[in-house]
């Protein structure tokens, strides 16, 4: 019976190739797009299961109350970690500090590479469940030893073995390679991570046990692995004041309060907004998944509207089979068979659409997601999946269709009537509906990202670039190196900075000024700059002036941010005097704010000093008459030859910037992506559905052709129905789509409005493309020769 359920259901869609050429397509796209968003969110939500241990492991972070607001720092101060094994032992089964994670120069003699890396304690491998390949966990136990990545072995060594060789990292520390770890998974926190070289390396060669208040500066990464027993917010809620115990009454002003944050919540949950947890993104794994649903939901109700809209001709066939005795039942299966018949082959299609849509999504996501083949659970997933699908987009067909009288059927007085497109008017307004909501929210999406971009900065970033320096060299040979690219023509200005324009070098809370609150907790951004970094970034200037060699006092100046002056208070603030860490410092200049944390938020107090030593990067400005591969390949012979232990690297200021847009950009870009084939499935739908109405209504235009009709009367004719359910779908599409723009909108401090433009724009496309495709059918219609269809009258 099964079978010729199936071998029934073939001969239907061989019969009507159109139509089924349109369901199966439609349904294609629409599963692959879910399939698509499937792999995705699958990738995210399992994003560091890679350890067995991920129920049990959490990050110590903590909030702190800083210019009368609450922040939450995921860095800590070092003597927390001891605090913890002293005072709560029976709660963790391991307590591992981590420091120094981002890219080091590793050194093999002449051979040196750019590689992330970071020091951890001995605990931490077996903590996160390193999966060793040669050697084996304990080797950090040995502070002069190191564990390096399958791929990092392979850049430095090839097929040789490792074991036992020198490695130097960033021109200070040696260490020998003892083990080699299989690399860390893509989609985890620790992706890239070349290399892991013990704590106590780190400690010794930063001086750390010289610092006159340890539990002052936040800059390792705390992680715990709880005892089996232990509960995760219970604990969390044991050693909220373990920092607060031990810290000066300047530092308790800050309120610290630390927490657990578990790994489970490292990615999806990593905002905070006044101390407590406002999501992350799982806003954008829950958009998507609903974009998935909702895109394949497109799909059945077009499956849906084409299988009813042919209810006539399949009306004589449901009369005859009832009345030779099929039951209602057998004619449900059959026309579900239909339905699974069409996902099945929509099914393959849409494996074949994914498998090659994978590479580009990837370079959009930064991902190397692929579709699991050997997965069980994957096979099993997308069998469901296809019978979910078919069953959704057949159930309604079955149904309805089953339900017709065979004595009206065969008597020739079954009519559907005009009630019986109401449903199908109401589908098509859905599918709308979804794909108005859909565009309107990623044009929305770009223009916040637009309006963010050009936002300004404070600075100039045309033709900046700046190069990171590891060691001292360039300092030491400042005057030698300016010389030596001004000569080749390449640089008309160059400056030493603590970190690079984008970034912030640290923070303090050691800011003191006349009229300050002394209960008042402060929390400055800090940089160190040479005296001509000004006039390389091009800075704004409101008030003063900057650095300059000219004044020896300038060693005890300081330039601050409009927002500082706000902050503080200040009227006419240049000449006036701050403390810091009880020195005094001159204001000598008032510069506009820059934006160097999230385009998106607001501008924080900054304090820049004068630096006497080396910063940790160049800033050069190119020159306009050398285009920029020429410059940089002169610059590099130049920093080779004064700095030949690092590899050169270089960024341009200006990408390094977009590369903050970079999560919102990749979210549009999807967005759009799928935007665009919601509007396509939804077209496809139209096209079917004008076709299947100027076939049913092909005697009416005959005779409204004879009777004088011309081809536009007809066209609108046949238009207008369709114009007014997209008028329809556009009135509750666009409040629908304002309160969700609305809501993520509300997650940026610096966010643009919402644009009554993007209603209109989005309403005239919407049914500018609606007319582009009903028409090719009216007007084929309505320019038929009329002889044709009333022949037979």
């Amino acid at each position: 019976m099964i079978k010729n359920y199936f071998k029934t259901a073939w001969r239907n869609l061989v019969k009507n190739k159109a139509h089924s050429v349109i369901n199966i397509v439609g349904l294609s796209v629409g599963m692959a797009v879910a399939m698509l968003i499937g792999l995705w969110v699958w990738d995210e939500l399992s994003f560091d299961k890679f350890t067995p241990n991920y129920d049990h492991i959490a990050k110590v972070i903590q909030n702190v109350t800083n210019n009368g607001e609450v922040q939450t720092w995921e860095s800590v101060p070092y003597p927390l970690a001891a605090e913890l094994r002293k005072n709560y032992g029976g709660d963790f089964k391991a307590v591992v500090m981590v420091a120094g994670n981002g890219s080091h120069i590793v050194a093999l003699d002449n051979n040196k590479q750019n590689k992330n890396g970071c020091y951890m304690e001995p605990q931490g491998p077996g903590m996160f469940s390193l999966q060793m390949l040669n050697g084996n966990r304990s080797a950090l136990n040995d502070p002069s030893s190191m564990l390096i990545s399958a791929a990092m072995a392979k850049s430095f060594f090839g097929t040789a073995d490792p074991i036992g060789k020198i490695l130097k990292i960033d021109n200070q520390a040696t260490g020998k390679v003892a083990g080699v770890y299989k690399d860390f998974p893509q989609n985890s926190t620790f992706a890239d991570m070349g290399f892991i070289a013990p704590w106590q390396m780190f400690y010794n060669m930063n001086g750390i046990k010289d610092i006159k208040e340890p539990w002052r500066p936040n800059f390792v990464s705390l992680y715990v692995q709880l005892a089996g027993n232990a509960d995760m917010a219970a604990v969390s809620v044991q050693i909220k004041d373990a920092k607060l115990r031990n810290v000066s009454a300047v530092l308790a002003k800050k309120k610290p309060a630390l927490f657990l944050l578990p790994m489970n919540r490292w990615h999806l949950y990593d905002d905070f907004k006044d101390g407590k947890n406002v999501g992350g993104a799982i806003r954008y794994v829950w958009m998507f998944g609903m974009i998935g649903v909702f895109v394949l939901l497109l799909a059945c109700i077009n499956f849906m509207n084409l299988s009813t809209a042919r209810s006539e001709k399949r009306a004589r066939e449901v009369g005859v089979r009832k009345a030779i005795g099929s039951l209602r039942s057998q004619l449900v299966y059959q026309f579900f068979s239909e339905s699974l018949l069409c996902v099945a082959f929509a099914f393959l299609m849409a494996l074949l659409f994914v498998q090659v849509g994978l590479p580009l999504f990837n370079e959009i996501e930064a991902k190397s997601i692929g579709i699991p083949w050997s997965s069980a659970l994957f096979w099993i997933t997308c069998i469901g999946f296809c019978l979910f699908t078919g069953i959704i987009a057949g159930s309604y067909p079955a149904f309805y269709l089953s339900s017709f009288r065979p004595v009206k059927v065969l008597k020739g007085t079954f009519r559907v009537g005009r009630l019986a497109a109401i449903p199908r008017k109401v589908l098509v307004v859905v599918q709308f509906i979804v794909s108005v909501t859909i565009i309107i929210g990623t044009i929305i999406i770009f223009q916040q990202i637009q309006y963010a971009k050009n936002r300004p900065v404070g600075y100039n970033r045309d033709r900046l670039v700046y190069i990171p320096v590891g060691t001292a060299d360039i300092h030491k040979n400042y005057r030698a190196v300016q010389d030596e690219l001004q000569k080749t023509g390449t640089v008309t200005l160059m400056a030493e900075g603590d970190v690079a324009p984008t970034d912030v070098a640290g923070s303090t809370s050691a800011i003191e000024w006349p009229g300050k609150d002394p209960n008042l907790s402060v929390d400055f951004q800090q940089n160190g700059v040479s005296p001509e970094y000004a006039k390389v970034a091009g800075w704004e200037f409101k008030a003063g002036r900057s650095f300059s060699n000219d004044f020896l006092s300038d060693s005890s100046a300081v330039v601050i941010n409009e927002a500082a002056v706000k902050f503080m208070g200040m009227k006419d603030p240049v000449g006036k005097n701050l403390t810091y860490y009880g020195n005094s410092f001159k204001i000598v200049g008032v510069i506009s704010d820059i934006v160097v944390d999230s385009p998106y938020g607001e501008v924080k107090s900054s304090v820049y000093f004068l630096n006497k030593g080396p910063g940790s990067t160049v800033l050069l400005k190119i020159s306009p008459q050398m285009s920029a591969s020429t410059a940089l390949a002169k610059i590099e012979s130049v920093f080779k030859q004064f700095n030949p232990q690092q590899p050169f690297e270089y960024h341009f200021v200006d990408q390094e910037y977009d590369k903050k847009f970079g999560n919102e950009q990749r979210i549009g870009t999807l967005a759009a992506f799928f935007a665009g084939l919601a509007i396509f499935i939804s077209c496809l739908g139209l096209f079917g559905m004008a076709s299947f109405t100027a076939e049913q209504r092909v005697k009416e235009i005959g005779v409204r052709k004879v009777l004088g009709a011309s081809v536009i009367n007809l066209w609108s004719l046949l238009s207008t129905d369709f114009i007014m359910l997209v008028v329809i779908s556009l009135v509750f599409a666009c409040p629908i789509a304002w309160y969700f723009a609305n809501s993520w909108l509300q997650n940026f401090d610096y966010r643009s409005g919402i644009s009554g433009w993007i209603f209109v724009i989005t309403g005239a496309g919407a049914l500018a493309i609606t007319l582009l495709t009903v028409s090719f059918q009216s007007l084929k219609a309505a320019m038929a020769n009329p002889i044709r269809s009333l022949k037979t009258e």
